[in-house]
């Protein structure tokens, strides 16, 4: 079952990098290179970053615009409804690519809810095995990062599935349509798998209730109802969590290349090409901090033990993880420093780039800890307090999904309010992340 929420987690990986290439923001074959000595980004010009290593490693030209589609078959669907090549935009496309990105959204957590209340079903209320059980859930979702940005830097995954090449999807968008191919053949492996050999109970209901059906969201709204305190304290701290992550997680790569590197995604070739390098900076930055957060997982018991319980690890890494969203400020104002010195085109130094790939890997820290520990502590609370594991772990995923619509919709229009750039929405996120710890130290049982 583990294995099943790490093929989710690259499913959703791969969907992210086909949202950026749909968005022209990167290429898979540019991500990077999981191995000790990664391969410099493949750039649309110029030459390597490295001089010792091999020029071969580019492609002979570099990929025309108008090719650089919505990938999967979003790109050919919107081909046949009417989609013109040569057009930059390609509406029909980007719709379809939007729907299949919200269908897979829903299976995620669909598939993730139930996963996490059969694992505090395994573990027979035993505080501990919970704890340990969502710390495993954590890695392995880590586990699934790793290997779709592993995926995405491999540029002839298409070879194994020649057919993915068509006209309205280049190599690039063929890579990804082979990763797909790739992923939905391990998740139809591994699901086959958990259904036959994993025994559950089938529960059914008792005789006296078994005529008295409720409404989904009747049941939804009927636990909020009888909702004890405890409870209600985790949801405001997972909101105020989320509040904290989402701007970050949202837009890290654009902060990458627009704040620290100085590009500008709209602006002229050169400073496309900054920006293009931010962005591949930032997507080294989510590999290291999905290995990070992966190492940290098998930890979290351990930790959480030395300091105290659970609780005071999660308020302790939410002041982590506020220290590190203010520290981005200080990472543009260095970077800005600098090309006032160096010119507008330097891009960062090595310093300041370092800078900034550190708060990526620090960041895996606190990533591991939200992962794991409000969902044992909402399997532990509903548990003494006799509620059911499920509905419980789907409440509380209200209080992670709202936030994100709140910062997906607002964070823009906010952003703008105090001069545009990334900064106002990080400097909010680690307000709430500050606030998100002492509520967590403070009210939590």
């Amino acid at each position: 079952m583990l294995v099943l929420v790490a093929i989710i987690e690259l499913l959703q990986i791969l969907t992210l990098l086909d949202l950026r290439i749909s968005l022209g923001e990167e290429d898979p074959n540019q991500l990077p290179n999981p191995s000790p000595n990664p391969k410099p980004p493949i750039l649309d010009t110029g030459p390597p970053s490295n001089p010792t290593q091999s020029p071969t490693s580019y492609p002979p030209s570099p990929p025309s615009p108008s090719l650089r589609s919505t990938p999967t078959y979003a790109a050919d669907l919107g081909r046949v409804l009417g989609d013109k090549l040569e057009e930059t935009v390609k509406v029909r496309a980007i719709c379809i690519f939007a729907l299949g990105f919200w269908i897979l959204d829903v299976a995620n957590n669909t598939l993730q809810g139930p996963c996490r209340a059969f694992l505090a079903d395994l573990a027979a209320g035993d505080a501990r095995k919970t704890r340990t059980a969502n710390a495993f859930f954590s890695f392995f979702m880590a586990v699934g990062n790793v290997l779709g940005y592993a995926a995405g830097s491999y540029t002839n995954l298409h070879k194994m599935f020649p057919f993915t090449m068509t006209k309205a999807c280049d190599i690039y968008c063929a890579n990804l349509k082979s990763c797909f191919f790739l992923s939905i053949i391990l998740l139809l492996f591994v699901t086959v798998s958990s259904l036959w050999y994993v025994k559950d109970k089938q529960w059914s209901p008792e005789e006296a209730d078994s005529d008295v059906k409720t409404p989904f969201f009747g049941e939804v709204f009927g636990a909020f109802k009888v909702m004890e305190r405890p409870m209600w304290m985790l949801i405001i701290v997972t909101a105020l969590n989320w509040i904290a992550w989402f701007p970050f997680l949202l837009f890290d790569t654009d902060w990458m290349g627009r704040e620290v590197y100085g590009g500008d995604s709209s602006g002229n070739e050169s400073s496309k090409r900054l920006y293009n390098q931010g962005v591949h900076a930032g997507a080294l930055g989510l590999m290291i901090n999905a290995i990070v957060l992966g190492f940290m997982s098998l930890g979290v018991e351990l930790i959480g033990r030395k300091m105290g319980g659970a609780k005071r690890l999660w308020g302790v890494v939410n002041f982590v993880l506020a220290v590190c969203l203010a520290m981005t400020v200080l990472v543009t104002k260095l970077a800005d420093a600098h090309r006032k010195t160096a010119g507008v085109l330097a891009g960062p130094t090595d310093g300041i780039r370092a800078g900034a790939l550190t708060l990526f890997a620090i960041l895996g820290i606190p990533l591991a800890v939200t992962f794991s520990i409000p969902f044992a502590l909402a399997s532990i609370i509903s548990n003494n307090s006799g509620a059911g594991q499920g509905l419980s772990l789907g409440v509380l995923n209200l209080a992670i999904v709202i936030p994100q619509m709140v910062v997906s919709l607002g964070a823009g229009q906010f952003d703008s309010w105090f001069g545009g750039g990334n900064l106002p929405g990080f400097v909010v996120g680690a307000i709430a992340a500050a606030i998100s710890g002492v509520v967590a130290i403070t009210v939590l049982p």
